[in-house]
């Protein structure tokens, strides 16, 4: 077996989001390895919005920190780690793998505005811990019974925060976005940028080469 090309700034993206990783792809910013951190997203009694994206970032970042430590490739990573909550007030609005929880979500998200909230994490080579919070606000038209119903028929809607997806055929329900629309996607471009780059990742490499 070939030995693996050693990786002078190697990034461990803790998360398997296929949206995230076409988001860092966009910017020229391409995981050495992605280390998914499976953790109970269940919020706590009377816990925010803000403050469940921003402990689920940190401990989805200290998962994937233990569990690249055991291999050498990554033991000296960086560690990049996102979660992304959807709320109407304080109501925290699930990722709904059901048909009924994702309709529920589209009647409270139907003629009003909602929050999504993206915590960023970023644990650096020396351990150090940076954290970024990140708010969007999004108002939706005022849904259709034929609307509804024809978007949950896409399945669109299944393990996305809030029970939608902007970058899909619900950015039509859309009618006023104020702040990052990559948050709402799933990862703040502006800020992921920012923050891997204070912190010393070569974060514009690749810009040179051709997309």
């Amino acid at each position: 077996m070939a030995k693996r090309e050693k990786v002078e700034y190697p990034l461990v993206l803790a998360s398997g989001s296929p949206r995230r990783l076409g988001l860092l792809d966009q910017i020229g910013v391409e995981p050495f390895k992605l280390m998914p951190a499976n953790v109970d997203e269940s919020a706590q009694p009377k816990e925010t919005p803000r403050a469940l994206a921003k402990r689920l970032s940190r401990t989805k970042a200290e998962v994937a920190k233990r569990n690249a430590e055991r291999d050498p490739d990554t033991s000296n990573a960086y560690i990049l780690a996102a979660d992304t909550v959807v709320a109407v007030g304080r109501r925290i609005l699930p990722k709904p793998e059901l048909t009924d929880e994702a309709a529920n979500c589209l009647r409270l998200l139907s003629g009003r505005a909602h929050r999504v909230y993206t915590s960023l994490c970023l644990i650096t080579p020396r351990g150090k811990v940076r954290q970024k919070m990140v708010e969007t606000r999004v108002r939706f038209k005022r849904l259709t019974h034929v609307e509804m119903e024809t978007y949950l028929a896409t399945g669109e809607w299944q393990g996305k925060a809030g029970g939608y997806a902007i970058q899909g055929r619900a950015g039509g329900f859309v009618t006023k976005l104020v702040g990052s629309y990559t948050n709402v996607v799933g990862l703040p471009l502006n800020e992921t940028m920012t923050l891997l780059a204070g912190e010393g990742y070569p974060v514009y490499r690749n810009w040179t080469e051709p997309a």
